[in-house]
């Protein structure tokens, strides 16, 4: 594994897409944060329900166009110039924060968004090219803990640095400091090839986005591994929308027994993934898949049973008696079982495209995952709005994950 650390093909990588990571979750939760403490309450409850969905909605409008641009181009070059374009967002950031501008925070976000879509094909794109068997599946666990942690990092000190004295020159300052270093880490890597030379991308949004599904459908093992990352996704969506309606009226814990268990889910993420890549080979490829999801369902029941019978929680403090602390454990599970699920389905998707077509079909897994997660987040925000509590929530989530982990294993059989 050391020497997976030491390639000039994986470790600039790493460094870009983690920092990368960061930076979209410095942004978004610093201007979340922002909202809530300058705005008047319905607008900034407006503003947090909609930064997430603006910020999925350029996966589902641009991923076609973006994943033709990753297959007709060099990729690094590519990276480089999304690696420029974030700093001018990020100069962008500095402006909106200093003048109060929500209007152009609010075009920055999308811009983040329109940034991550491009960057993802060529991530993905580019493993395989680098990487083959086993150290593909090693190589895809250790970008997929890089992500997680980059997230937790960039929730944590977005929402803890925007309020603090200066705040609103820290955050894009900081943020200007980390596309700095992902620009130097992304100058580091070593070019690729040109997957598809000829290739002319198309920007007819609806009708290239048509077209690129109809692809991915008609190449079946690519199309379940789109259809298992996107449950995924959509799955961890419902989960973390769940921690804070359940720390509110159901624990009364308060923002930092929040901020713990984001923490420990995306670090438990972390280690599912790193944990794929060392237990999976690329022979058995989806061998763990079944039994972590089922582990998930199970987390996720155990999860929903114990929060109401721990009774008001005090802050932090109330989490770290033995019920609490049981209840962070079930977390840690749910989690490394969603790392050790994504993981091998990541490679599948990889190995399963043609090798012209392959950011094209990172790209179609982008589309399904931004639909299927922001559906999945407007059912899960719609029962929360009528009423309906995290633990219910959850249980029904383990029941459709059952569900869904029946159908895969019918359709890994056949």
């Amino acid at each position: 594994m050391a020497s997976l650390w030491r390639a000039r093909r994986f470790l600039p990588l790493f460094i870009t897409q983690a920092l990368g990571a960061l930076n979209d979750n410095l942004f978004k939760n610093a201007l979340v944060i922002l909202a809530l403490a300058r705005l008047p309450a319905h607008q900034a409850a407006a503003l947090a329900a909609l930064s997430g969905g603006l910020f999925l909605l350029p996966y589902a409008l641009l991923s076609a166009s973006m994943g033709q641009m990753a297959d007709a181009f060099e990729k690094t070059r590519l990276i480089r110039l999304v690696k420029l374009w974030e700093l001018g967002l990020m100069l962008l950031a500095l402006a909106g924060f200093l003048t109060g501008s929500f209007a152009l925070l609010v075009a920055v976000l999308f811009g983040l968004g329109m940034q991550a879509a491009a960057f993802s094909p060529l991530k993905y794109g580019i493993l395989p090219e680098f990487f083959s068997a086993d150290r593909l599946v090693i190589a895809n666990g250790y970008i997929e803990a890089g992500t997680f942690m980059g997230i937790i990092i960039g929730t944590v000190l977005g929402g803890g640095l925007i309020l603090v004295p200066g705040g609103r020159l820290i955050v894009p300052a900081l943020a200007m400091a980390i596309a700095l270093g992902g620009i130097a880490s992304a100058w580091a890597m070593p070019r690729s090839q040109v997957a598809a030379p000829g290739l002319r991308p198309g920007w007819h949004m609806l009708r290239e986005t048509r077209a690129l599904l109809a692809s991915a459908r008609a190449n079946r093992p690519v199309w379940l591994a789109s259809l298992a990352i996107s449950w995924f996704w959509a799955f961890g969506a419902l989960v973390l929308g769940a921690f804070p309606v359940l720390a509110e009226q159901t624990l009364h814990a308060g923002a930092h027994a929040v901020t713990l268990m984001l923490g420990i889910f995306a670090i438990g993420v972390g280690v599912g993934s790193v944990l794929a890549g060392r237990l999976t080979h690329d022979a058995h490829l989806l061998r763990l898949t079944l039994p972590a999801g089922v582990g998930m369902s199970l987390c996720a029941g155990l999860f929903a049973l114990i929060g109401p019978r721990l009774g008001v929680v005090a802050g932090v403090a109330g989490l770290l008696t033995p019920g609490g602390l049981a209840l962070l454990a079930v977390l840690a599970g749910l989690s490394v079982c969603g790392g050790l699920f994504s993981v091998p389905f990541y490679v599948r998707l990889q190995e399963a495209s043609p090798p012209a077509a392959r950011a094209r079909m990172v790209a179609a897994n982008n589309v399904l995952n931004a639909l299927i997660t922001f559906g999945a987040g407007a059912l899960g925000a719609l029962a929360f709005g009528r009423g309906v509590g995290a633990p219910a929530v959850l249980l029904a989530l383990c029941a459709a994950n059952l569900a869904v982990m029946a159908a895969l294993r019918a359709f890994l059989r056949s």
